[in-house]
């Protein structure tokens, strides 16, 4: 049988492509998988203990066994070694991403998608490009994600960005949260995106048929330090 195999961030540089074709045989598993390409690229051999594998687009275990047609992706550690929350310049797939965070303790799991539209200031937009500074945009997306968890009655988070260029109909930012109750869920997930977009330093550029600018953004908080004294700077929209 053959199953189509994903590589994605350190994994696609280290395989020297995107995605494979693979020939098992019958009653194949993951870990057949895994034990194809350690044999064959020697650098993954240090790194299995921080690569997880999901079979169409699920997480799955070693033992879990392949049929014809099915898609593996080996997943690095995601960008910044934060379990709550990461940069990408990756698509996001919100469907991994929900499935990581659900529990059967959750009642509800409230998914907010950030998604480039195709007009903006009444004009046709072509596509978005974010840029950050990304250390520290990590940092603060984490700690926001941690205040989150002190502030409302939620049991788990994950906020995700994307930088470089995002197509129409492409999410640029992802939060999730996940309660036993909607209320704090809601409360959480609005709290958290109207966050962000003031406090994490991520801009973002309009691109038109006869042009690009960057995006006009909503002030800082007031406690924030300005390089102008009590003149207010403003960071482009999220």
């Amino acid at each position: 049988m053959q199953v189509r195999v994903l590589f994605f961030g350190v994994l696609k540089d280290v395989a020297g492509r995107s995605s494979d074709v693979l020939t098992l045989p019958e009653e194949a598993t993951a870990g057949d998988v895994i034990e194809h390409y350690e044999t064959r690229l020697s650098s993954l051999k240090g790194s299995l203990s921080s690569i997880a594998v999901s079979v169409n687009q699920e997480y799955a275990g070693l033992e879990v066994k392949l049929h014809s047609g099915d898609e593996v992706a080996l997943l690095p550690p995601v960008s910044g070694g934060s379990p709550r929350s990461r940069i990408t310049h990756e698509p996001i797939d919100t469907p991994i991403v929900l499935a990581a965070i659900k529990s059967a303790e959750d009642g509800a799991a409230i998914v907010f998608e950030g998604v480039v539209r195709n007009h903006s200031r009444g004009r046709r937009t072509l596509f978005l490009e974010y840029e950050a500074y990304e250390e520290m945009a990590r940092k603060q997306m984490e700690s926001l994600a941690q205040q989150a968890l002190t502030q409302f009655q939620i049991r788990d988070v994950a906020v995700v960005h994307r930088l470089g260029r995002v197509e129409i109909g492409e999410t640029s930012v992802l939060i999730i949260v996940a309660s036993a109750h909607r209320a704090a869920a809601f409360e959480a997930c609005r709290w958290l995106i109207d966050t962000l977009k003031r406090t994490v330093p991520i801009w973002k550029k309009e691109y038109f048929q006869d042009g690009a600018v960057w995006a006009d953004g909503e002030d800082f908080p007031a406690e924030t330090p300005r390089a102008g004294g009590t003149h207010p700077e403003r960071p482009a929209s999220k």
